[in-house]
């Protein structure tokens, strides 16, 4: 089941468009080896499992941002169609709409990619913190450091030598 797709083409295809991680319509029919127009009727005749925060319609300049970021999407470029985007709950959701064994497998591994990135995520968080916090433990001391440094740079440089008017060397 792992083989039937990567992870990490699975990621790839993770975007981050209104704050929310989704992926995009013709992304996930690729994945279910189905065609965009099939993804989007079997949504559309099972419109009441997809509410707003489980898939949402591209603006056009969201589209055209999109096309402009990523050169796969190029093919969008002139389209009059706006794609949709699927978050996490709405992909779990499509695996009902679209019954087969391939939109299940692939389904897995989706969600498996999902979690994958909160984790990645969540240790960033952590890391971040644990830098913040020797950064707050060191900085004192390394202030001490370099105004000690400051000080004795300032007693090398050569003083500077009295000026008599009218003679310049």
């Amino acid at each position: 089941m792992s083989d039937l797709i990567s992870i990490e083409a699975v990621t790839s295809k993770i975007f981050v468009i209104r704050k929310k991680k989704v992926m995009l319509d013709r992304d996930l029919a690729f994945l279910y080896e189905v065609t965009t127009k099939r993804l989007n009727e079997q949504v559309k005749r099972n419109r009441k499992r997809f509410p707003v925060d489980f898939m949402f319609q591209l603006t056009k300049t969201e589209k055209d941002e999109l096309v402009a970021i990523c050169d796969r999407f190029n093919t969008m470029k002139h389209s009059t169609v706006l794609p949709y985007a699927f978050t996490e709950q709405g992909v779990a959701m499509l695996s009902g709409v679209l019954n087969s064994d391939r939109a299940i497998m692939v389904n897995i591994q989706i969600m498996r990619a999902f979690t994958q990135l909160r984790r990645m995520i969540l240790a960033n968080k952590e890391l971040f913190k644990k830098i913040k916090e020797i950064e707050r433990k060191y900085d004192s001391q390394f202030k001490i450091v370099f105004d000690a440094i400051r000080q004795l740079m300032t007693s090398l440089l050569p003083k500077q030598d009295r000026v008599i008017k009218g003679f310049h060397p």
